[in-house]
């Protein structure tokens, strides 16, 4: 495992770039006023010894030395330590719906975008609760398995879109079904999933899917995102709405957040229905909510020493330097000797 320190001084790296522009603008410019004296076989006889390939050469020195002088700015630290920690907290999966019905926009910037703020927000808020992520539509499936890493987490969250599934629907009883396989901890007392969707089914089994997560002790906290008034869908290209979505009579689809259904899932495994829309308000309810759980230790593991190691990449630096420090531009003897580049011939 390891980090970096200040990852900002990566933007030096522009400079090397830089560097081999001038270099070539500074080449061309020798040649071309070389050129207006004398041609290159006498400026060949008149300076035999100067090298064609050890300009290029220290250049590359420099180069080199440059870039690990920037990653030593950069203080790379490996982790030498692994440790076993204990925590104490609940296991949560998210189950969010992805269904083309999350594009409308009664709420802003649209019910997806808003319902994975949302997820960030309460993820903002965690400490040591384990957690893990679904997308639903037609089908559930598994983004991300019961897990400690928060920046995992939101990684995933953010790669969500409603373009995810090939099928289209809201399948609220195979999100629940799927997410109660995540929960591999038998002794872990409290099981919580949060359903996020604007709660349009139109499925029958919601509610038998419901009772059997109660079977297994899962708590169902829903999130309704939307408003009851609804919108219609929006079809967009590059970013533009051309038109939206209509039914097979060609009449524009106005989809609804459907309350009922969510709460009548939380109710059958006596969880709560919250509004999604307050951000603020589902923050408060969740905090509420999670301390008045009862907490189940586990253990985890994370990195808890690392070493600097910007010191052989500056030792590494420094050599590149006295390299091309003591680097002359004339031809090396032993070098000329060998003919590597039929320099001789040329000569002749």
């Amino acid at each position: 495992m390891y980090q970096i320190d200040a990852y900002e001084y990566i933007y030096l790296l522009g400079v090397v770039p830089l560097i081999w522009g001038v270099f070539a603008w500074v080449q061309s410019w020798k040649n071309r006023l070389q050129s207006r004296f004398v041609n290159t076989e006498l400026l060949y006889e008149l300076s035999p010894n100067r090298s064609k390939f050890k300009p290029l050469l220290k250049l590359i020195l420099l180069s080199l030395a440059f870039v690990l002088l920037v990653f030593g700015l950069m203080n790379p630290k490996i982790g030498t330590q692994l440790e076993t920690v204990k925590r104490e907290g609940v296991d949560i999966v998210f189950a969010i719906d992805v269904s083309k019905s999350m594009l409308a926009e009664d709420i802003a910037p649209n019910r997806i975008e808003k319902s994975k703020r949302l997820v960030s927000a309460i993820l903002n808020q965690l400490a040591s609760d384990r957690i893990g992520i679904i997308a639903y539509a037609a089908q559930a499936v598994p983004q991300l398995p019961i897990t400690t890493d928060y920046g995992a987490a939101k990684m995933f969250l953010q790669g969500l879109n409603t373009d995810m599934m090939s099928s289209q629907g809201t399948a609220l009883d195979n999100a629940i079904d799927l997410a109660g396989t995540f929960f591999d901890d038998q002794d872990q007392t409290n099981r919580v999933i949060f359903l996020i969707s604007d709660g349009e089914d139109h499925s029958e089994e919601a509610a038998q899917a419901a009772a059997r997560a109660a079977e297994l002790g899962i708590k169902i906290f829903t999130f309704g995102v939307g408003t009851e008034n609804g919108a219609p869908i929006p079809l967009k290209q590059n970013g533009v709405t051309e038109s939206y979505k209509k039914d097979f009579k060609g009449e524009v689809v106005i989809t609804k957040r459907n309350s009922e259904i969510l709460s009548a899932i939380a109710e059958a495994t006596e969880g709560y229905y919250q509004d999604g829309n307050d951000t603020q308000q589902v923050l408060d309810f969740v905090s509420e909510q999670l301390k008045a759980m009862d907490k189940k230790e586990f253990e985890a593991k994370k990195f808890v020493s690392y070493k600097d190691r910007f010191q052989p990449i500056l030792i590494g630096a420094l050599l590149f330097l006295l390299m091309d420090l003591f680097l002359f531009e004339t031809k090396t003897k032993w070098v000329e000797k060998l003919n590597l580049f039929n320099e001789n011939d040329h000569a002749k």
